[in-house]
């Protein structure tokens, strides 16, 4: 289940119960620093594998331009007709692929592909992650897709999950004001946050030790990237927008700023589950379903 971890959020919740000088020489450290790593809490641990839940899988390696080595899982239609679709999952910030490969481990039985990668630094992918690095290898993984199927043959679909909504918004919009091909079918944002530097701010102000810092925190990190300015740039590719009333990592208030922003074709539905756990349940699982099957 993705959760909104952050080495630096958790360090400055416990800080209270400690002296207020390593309070200050933290503040202070990400004040010269900068604050995009509290976007990325990965591990090293492989959690379960697609064969433990009975679904055929290849191991994929990419190199990146700058040197790191990105892996991902190929997870085949699990149906005797050819592939209705691929989609291209991108998982939130905790753990690595491993941990959140069930949000689509349904997907092959229903008929479409699965491609999911893991950033640099999570799981087997080498490197240490931040904003920038993280875009190119989303970037690094939809052209291994585009080498795949190069012929456009079936529709692709983009599936952001928390922070994998984020990058995806950035990735899709990018994607389609370039014209790249394979053309996107359809994207689908679970749980995502409407901009890297609001949401930081947001949790910066949950704690009382960080919250006077929030602003100035909040401006280390990069603007380039907001959602809620990049999503209306993936029409006219069809968007779904998913947020849950109940998200306690993620505020609705930011899936609606985020359907707001974008332009038609544009769907939004309200779940009802904790942050990560949408596809625990069938009836939104068939939404979803409804939605890529009624682009094609």
């Amino acid at each position: 289940m993705a959760g909104w971890h952050s080495r630096v959020f958790l360090t400055l919740s416990r800080l209270g119960k400690r002296p207020a000088t390593p309070t200050l020489l933290v503040l202070l450290a990400l004040l010269q620093t900068g604050c995009s790593s509290v976007f990325f809490y990965p591990d090293k641990v492989t959690y379960i594998t697609p064969d433990r839940l009975n679904l055929e899988y290849e191991d994929i390696y990419l190199d990146t331009a700058d040197g790191e080595t990105l892996h991902g899982w190929w997870l085949p239609a699990l149906t005797e007709e050819p592939a209705k679709g691929t989609v291209y999952y991108l998982h939130g910030n905790a753990q690595n692929v491993s941990a959140h490969i069930l949000n689509v481990a349904w997907l092959p039985e229903q008929g479409y592909n699965v491609f999911a990668i893991d950033y640099r630094g999570y799981g087997q992918s080498t490197g240490a992650p931040d904003i920038e690095g993280a875009l190119h290898d989303t970037e690094t993984g939809l052209r291994w897709l585009a080498e795949r199927h190069p012929e456009n043959d079936h529709p692709l679909f983009l599936l952001g999950q928390s922070l994998g909504g984020g990058l995806g918004i950035a990735l899709a919009s990018e994607w389609v004001q370039r014209g790249e091909h394979p053309q996107l079918s359809g994207v689908i944002l679970d749980g995502t946050f409407s901009g890297f530097r609001l949401i930081a701010r947001e949790k910066l102000g949950e704690f009382w030790l960080t919250w006077p810092f929030q602003i100035p925190l909040s401006w280390s990190i990069t603007d380039d990237y907001e959602g809620v300015d990049r999503i209306a740039n993936i029409a006219p590719v069809p968007v779904k927008i998913i947020h849950s009333a109940r998200d306690g990592i993620i505020p609705f208030h930011h899936g609606m700023r985020l359907y707001e922003a974008a332009e038609q074709p544009k769907d939004f539905l309200r779940t009802d589950t904790p942050h990560g756990a949408t596809f625990v349940l069938p009836a939104y699982r068939e939404a979803v379903l409804e939605f890529m099957e009624g682009t094609f």
